[in-house]
């Protein structure tokens, strides 16, 4: 057993990309950082505003990750403080959870040196978050296309991508079990054969770092957008702005409520800069995807 004292640092996380459905993640440059040290109760204190609700105890989703995986390796995790710094927007589409759930991994991972393999990881990941987009990319960085059954995970992992993102976040959270509500129970045999043909050129663009096919397929998802997209103030506006500005594509980020605009890599602070003076209800964050998933330091 390893004696805490050490940090975990985890990127935030895009989910789906349109068509991508539960498939795709994509890690940004958005990082929580989580202090670990011995403790003789279990800890948590974020030092960022914006986390008030979240628990600070036992119930906290980092703390029942740790006794999860220890758990399920009939280990026993010593007690610990964690004192957790984040620049991850919470419920708004950046995978917070995930990425909590990430961090658990990696800590447990680490003080009872279980040694889990990436393809270990990302299946407790993915049994714990409920689908592997976000915590697979949380854990491994870059874009991680997947596929989970509930038991089992398959997956292709592109660490390096030659992209920008801005991303558009307005004032309010989304519970994602909220966005998910809003979602029909069945589609059409071809609704969905069409969709699924979008989703599958778009992880083999991803594959190629081909982002202009990327943006193209972004933007011919029908298995959530249609649905979705009346909770996004002006709309279809910024997505005409994104290609008078000569994005490559705009989707929503995960379950929303953010917005997710890819660019050449590069522009990405003046596309932020443009469409924040156009749409001043969101807060436009230029980004860069991260090629780094989880690490101790």
């Amino acid at each position: 057993m390893n004696v805490p004292g050490f940090s975990v640092v985890v990127p935030a996380s895009t989910a789906n990309l349109g068509p991508g459905f539960d498939s795709v993640g994509l890690a940004l440059g958005l990082y929580m950082t989580v202090e670990v040290t011995a403790s003789k109760v279990w800890e948590v204190r974020y030092v960022d505003d914006g986390f008030d609700g979240l628990t600070n105890g036992e119930e906290n989703l980092i703390v029942t990750t740790i006794l999860n995986v220890a758990k399920q390796y009939a280990e026993t995790s010593p007690i610990l403080k964690l004192v957790i710094t984040s620049d991850i927007p919470l419920g708004k589409g950046f995978g917070s959870s995930a990425s909590a759930i990430a961090a658990g991994i990696e800590i447990v991972n680490h003080v009872l040196t279980l040694n889990l393999s990436d393809h270990e990881k990302v299946k407790l990941g993915s049994q714990l978050e409920g689908h592997a987009d976000n915590v697979s990319a949380a854990l491994l960085g870059g874009a991680v296309i997947s596929y989970y059954d509930g038991e089992n995970i398959d997956f292709t992992h592109v660490k390096d991508l030659n992209v920008g993102v801005v991303v558009l976040v307005p004032p309010n959270a989304l519970p994602t079990e909220e966005s998910r509500g809003l979602l029909p129970e069945q589609l059409s045999h071809k609704e969905a054969i069409r969709s699924s043909a979008a989703g599958c050129v778009l992880a083999a663009a991803i594959v190629q770092n081909d982002w202009v096919m990327v943006g193209k397929m972004m933007e011919k998802d029908g298995f959530h957008e249609p649905y979705r997209k009346r909770l996004f103030p002006e709309f279809d506006a910024i997505r005409l702005a994104c290609k008078e500005l000569g994005a490559y594509g705009m989707t929503i980020s995960g379950a929303g409520p953010s917005l997710f605009v890819a660019v050449e890599a590069g522009l990405e602070d003046e596309v932020a800069e443009k469409l924040a003076a156009l749409f001043s209800y969101y807060d436009c964050i230029a980004v860069q995807p991260s090629a780094t998933g989880s690490m101790i330091k």
